[in-house]
């Protein structure tokens, strides 16, 4: 069974997906997709994160996203907190998530952008501290920072570094190879999905042939990051057609392509993979306990 750490089953477009995204869910879990990871990205979807999760069988995490830092106040940051603590016995809340930084968007690349954005991102990491949950990182353009403030957040630590279970996942993970040194010594899990079936992902195919296998974790990241089969054009879309629809139904194909890149059986990828996602995510084997049985 895979597990994808990375899903926004929320999202508009999943949520129109054929009968729905409880059929939709159904359909991947019957192909082998035994528990998804829904990450908030604001306060205002943090109940439906948490509602969607327990209706599906999945699970969740709770965070405020560097693309909705702008339209955040410093008073979701206490909405965040309250809400850590008032669902801390909830074993579907796995996770702070989805943070971190994002210096691809040019909006987002102003110096008060930049600043804004590394405030929400400690302050969140403080509070996943705090509450002991490990974090989803979004990582674009901005690896290096996000460990110089990982580390920081942690010098006091044991280590200086998260005990285990309370590092997390670098999701959709696009760095370098001693960037990804970087974040598995801090004991991050590196997060894989579609990006990396493209052809001229060098680098990233790259990562996902040679890290330590007890590195990386899958992920979809649906309705983004499509699969090179899913993907369609500038020119194609202009043209008229749609992009295809990325869902968790896409995960056991992506798998099996990084396993091929590892010259390894999909099934024993699997095992592997969920098995560093349950290393990664603690609560999630309480979640995928019915569906592993």
């Amino acid at each position: 069974m895979w597990m994808d750490t990375h899903c926004h089953l929320d999202a508009p477009e999943l949520q129109a997906h054929l009968g729905g995204v409880v059929a939709m869910r159904a359909a991947a879990r019957q192909a082998g997709v035994a528990c998804c990871v829904i990450p908030a990205v604001q306060v205002g979807n943090f109940d439906a994160v948490r509602h969607l999760a327990h209706d599906l069988g999945d699970a969740y995490a709770l965070g405020i996203h560097p693309l909705d830092v702008p339209q955040a106040s410093e008073a979701d940051l206490a909405t965040l907190e309250a809400a850590l603590a008032q669902h801390a016995t909830d074993p579907r809340l796995v996770a702070v998530g989805e943070i971190g930084l994002d210096f691809f968007v040019p909006a987002l690349c102003t110096p008060a952008l930049r600043e804004r954005q590394q405030f929400f991102y400690r302050a969140q990491l403080k509070l996943a501290r705090r509450h002991g949950l490990p974090v989803l990182l979004h990582v674009r353009k901005s690896a290096d920072l996000l460990l110089k403030h990982l580390r920081e957040v942690w010098a006091s630590s044991p280590g200086g570094h998260p005990p285990p279970g309370q590092a997390g996942i670098a999701h959709a993970f696009n760095g370098s190879d001693a960037q990804a040194a970087a974040f598995v010594a801090l004991g991050f899990k590196l997060g894989f999905g579609g990006a990396m079936t493209f052809d001229a992902a060098r680098q990233l195919r790259h990562l996902a042939a040679t890290l330590p296998p007890e590195a990386l974790v899958m992920e979809t990241d649906a309705p983004d990051m499509p699969p090179q089969w899913r993907y369609t054009t500038a020119a194609q879309r202009a043209a008229g057609q749609p992009q295809g629809l990325n869902t968790p139904l896409e995960l056991p194909r992506i798998g099996a392509e990084l396993a091929a890149l590892r010259g390894e059986a999909p099934q024993a990828w699997a095992r592997r993979t969920s098995a560093n996602a349950l290393a990664a995510l603690p609560r999630l084997g309480g979640v995928c306990a019915a569906t592993w049985a």
